[in-house]
């Protein structure tokens, strides 16, 4: 005999489980469920296997292969399609050349099979169906058999009204090759609904044999928990792996510092586990590559492979996927399903029956009691700064755009108008539209000025005609995500005080929808664009740049820059190559190695043709990035060094400029050189419009490309800043690569340290008791420590807004020196986040 194994199945009702794997490779006793299935065929005697294949067909050929390793030959059919339970068989015909026998990957049993297959030789059938009872057949097939074992009746899934009997289909059939002609090739056809009934109706001899033995169908999260836990208390026969040790089985390099008496009841551990002092587990299964921290207790709980469960965490019947970490003192609660690369955070609560699907991060001391599938997402904050950043079209989804879009129009107020754009990604137009609509809802009415980039959006605020703005992009950061930012009335970052209000509107869902009639519009704005072309080119010295007839290259990053910069560069008269200077939505974000890629091939063409200098600018037009007449990419910090240089000597009559704290000291050398004064803002975009906004600043300098003009705008424009780049080269008569000879230079060493959310609190606390007597200390953005103001020394400490991270920046005349500095803060760092108070 052969046998085939149905292992297509997606596994719907084991979600979040099955997310990442298919339901034949859920494992069970720490083996995929499909291997069970295996075994049971191994013990007929048959080791010719043809496996069906639909759903991540990889992760089945990839684990079972050629079947050598598990003594069967294996083969596998993928359909190309979904062709039914019968049609996935059918694919395989050209195998199934002599009687073989049917099972899904997917179940659990224990039966002799070897009887089924006597039964089906001496009734001389075509196709027997194993039959066994069960409480509730309302989820499978009932059967209706004869004195003689044949089938008479065959209901699918059927109502109570038609549960004529407990014995229901198990989804195990034995059948003669010839039984396939009757299936159709490649179309979808099913033993149940379609093979069996046509057996019936021709009388071809279906025949049901009921089996005695275990069987379960691992149909779903609950049905998976108690399979586990008939496992463990041997009511179906599997073999338990490892060595046995009191009453657990452990496998191959474990080590165990807990106590024996402290694994009660049948408990399974896999290979390679550390299993921690005074860890108590009962009645579970631990998967291979495991460790669990001292303290940790678990009970009736079933944890997949490579899983870290943290000091005195609390686990009860509950599943934890693959690649997990459970922080210390977490509380998981019954019922609750946990999918692959979860991070639970220290001392957080998981209330009973809630499921999390893959990624997701639940904060430190948090308090979950609801699932969180693919759309949510479980943060203490919406925004970061004006910004709700999210996953494209999971997170960031029409129900989420339509939801927030309501929430600032409440806030907003009926009959205001809100001003919208967008980047040329087809996910920054679906939310686009349905932010518009949520908007609508209010009462207020969208200004949609489509593709545009955020300074067009910026100046046409600044005419005074709408209430606040909006503007969707594709992240510049990660391909997978998008940004949603906002503005006030003014084309400013919407500040904080607002985006708490919002924040409290969209999460208590406390905004009120308007009467039909006072439902918004939509209008079209037009000429935004000229006006800020015309404001562009009245605030730039266009015959200062002309007459030095520059050569540049520009990289446009496919982004927005691409539809009107030409334009206004034309009129400058440089002799101008362009790169990407097309809009397409698949290349607005770049990866580090992407990016890198482009800055080497903006190089390459400065230096062969000779050029003066060569931008890159973000997809979003906002910041621009350097590459020198000799082909040398100049840093971030270090441009920000030179634009003010250059600024200062082009326009000798400024006396004030803006600079984040986090600045190089290079900027102080050359303010005190020139005699002018650098006010140090906080690292965030907001901070420098603010200051943008003061009368006496007229440049605003930031450290990751982007430069603020305030004669032009109060925010960072990539296109205004390579202009003014231009105009002030061409006052200066200079080039970048000249001008990084000419000024000075320190050494800056960066380092980021992982500090835990509950932790930052208590190293800035160490932090500060640390510096407490030091002469000057900066407690702007974090704490700025000025060792030696001669050799330009400092530290700078801060923690990160966005993550779990402190930042280390430390900086000196004397590179060893630098690096010392960050090595000896870093170690104090660690030390203050460790300490147990």
């Amino acid at each position: 005999m052969k046998a085939v194994i149905m292992s297509g199945g997606f596994g719907t009702r084991l979600r979040p489980l099955t997310c990442n794997i298919p339901k034949p490779m859920v494992p069970m006793m720490n083996k995929p469920m499909m291997q069970h299935i295996v075994e049971l065929i191994k013990k007929l005697g048959i080791n010719q296997i043809v496996s069906t294949l639909f759903y991540q067909p990889e992760i089945i050929t990839g684990y079972f292969g050629d079947g050598t390793k598990f003594d069967v030959h294996m083969q596998y059919r993928k359909a190309e399609a979904d062709y039914g339970t019968a049609g996935s068989v059918r694919n395989a015909a050209d195998f199934l050349d002599e009687r073989f026998i049917i099972i899904s990957g997917d179940v659990l049993t224990d039966f002799d099979l070897s009887k089924a297959i006597e039964f089906h030789e001496k009734k001389k059938a075509k196709a027997t169906v194993v039959l066994t009872r069960a409480t509730n057949p309302l989820a499978f097939g009932v059967v209706i058999t004869d004195n003689n074992g044949k089938i008479t009746r065959f209901l699918e899934k059927p109502t109570w009204g038609e549960v004529f009997s407990d014995t229901i289909n198990t989804g195990i059939y034995i059948i003669e090759p010839d039984v396939l002609q009757l299936v159709p090739y490649q179309k979808e056809f099913d033993f149940s609904k379609n093979l069996f009934p046509a057996l019936l109706e021709q009388d071809m001899g279906l025949y049901g044999y009921i089996a005695e033995g275990y069987w379960r169908d691992v149909g779903n999260l609950n049905e998976y928990q108690e399979a586990h836990l008939d496992a463990l208390d041997d009511k179906v026969k599997l073999t338990a792996e490892g060595n046995r040790v009191g009453s657990a089985f452990v496998g191959s390099n474990t080590m165990i510092e807990t106590a024996i008496e402290n694994l009660q009841g049948k408990v399974l551990i896999g290979k390679n586990c550390k299993i921690g002092k005074n860890v108590k587990i009962f009645k579970s299964v631990i998967g291979n590559d495991c460790v669990i921290e001292d303290g940790a207790l678990i009970r009736n709980s079933v944890v997949w492979s490579d899983t870290k469960i943290g000091k005195g965490a609390e686990l009860t019947s509950c599943v934890i996927g693959k690649w997990g970490t459970i922080g210390d003192y977490a509380t998981i609660s019954d019922n609750v399903f946990i999918s692959d690369k979860c991070i639970i955070g220290n001392e957080s609560k998981l209330a009973p029956n809630i499921k999390l699907w893959p990624e997701k991060e639940v904060e430190d001391g948090a308090i979950l009691t609801r699932s969180l599938v693919w759309e949510d997402k479980w943060l203490k904050d919406l925004f970061t700064d004006a910004r709700i950043t999210g996953l494209s079209n999971i997170e960031m989804n029409p129900e989420f755009g339509a939801k927030i879009g309501a929430a600032f129009g409440a806030l907003t107020g009926k009959g205001k108008t809100i001003l919208m754009s967008r980047d040329s990604d087809n996910v920054s137009r679906m939310m686009n539209r349905a932010i518009m609509c949520g908007l609508m809802s209010a009462g207020v009415d969208a200004g949609d000025l489509r593709a545009v980039s955020i300074p067009i959006l910026r100046q046409e605020l600044r005419t005074g005609k709408h209430a606040g703005g909006i503007h969707v992009r594709k992240s510049p950061f990660d391909k997978s995500l998008t940004d949603i930012i906002f503005f006030d009335a003014k084309g400013k970052d919407l500040p904080s005080g607002k985006t708490k209000s919002l924040e409290r509107l969209f999460f208590g869902e406390d905004f009120p929808r308007v009467k039909q009639d006072e439902v918004g519009g939509v209008t079209f704005p037009e000429r935004a664009q000229e006006s800020y072309i015309e404001k562009f080119l009245s605030t730039i010295n266009v015959d200062a740049i002309s007459q030095a007839k520059f050569k540049l290259v520009i990289d446009y990053s496919s982004g927005i820059a691409s539809t009107i910069f030409p334009n206004i560069i034309g009129s400058l008269h440089a002799h101008v190559l362009s790169q990407n200077a097309y809009l397409d939505a698949k290349k607005l974000t770049r990866n580090a190695e992407e990016y890198d890629a482009a800055v080497d091939q903006l190089s390459h063409i400065v230096t062969s043709l000779g050029y003066d200098v060569g931008f890159l600018m973000d997809a979003g037009a906002e910041k621009c990035f350097v590459v020198d007449e000799n082909g040398k990419f100049i840093n971030n910090d270090r441009l920000l060094t030179l634009v003010t240089y250059l600024f200062l000597s082009a326009y000798p009559e400024v006396k004030k400029v803006a600079v984040p704290v986090t600045a190089s000291a290079e900027i102080d050398l050359i303010a005190e050189h020139m005699g002018v004064e650098v006010v140090k803002t906080r690292d965030s975009h907001l901070s420098l419009i603010e200051a943008a906004t003061r009368e006496d600043i007229k440049f605003v300098g930031g450290t990751r490309g982007g430069f603020i003009f305030t004669d032009f705008l109060f925010a960072s424009d990539g296109m205004y800043s390579v202009a003014k780049i231009l105009e002030m080269m061409a006052l200066t008569n200079t080039r970048f690569g000249k001008l990084d000879q000419q000024v000075p230079k320190l050494h800056m060493n960066k380092k980021m340290v992982h500090v835990p959310w509950d932790k930052k609190g208590k190293v800035m606390r160490y932090l500060m008791k640390e510096t407490d007597n030091q002469p000057q200390r900066i407690l702007l953005d974090g704490v700025k420590l000025v060792l030696d103001q001669k050799a330009s020394t400092s530290v700078l400490l801060w923690p990160d807004r966005a993550k779990p991270t402190f930042h280390l920046h430390a900086e000196s005349a004397e590179k060893e020196l630098a690096d010392m500095l960050v090595a000896q803060y870093e170690e104090k760092i660690v030390e203050w986040r460790d300490t147990r108070d």
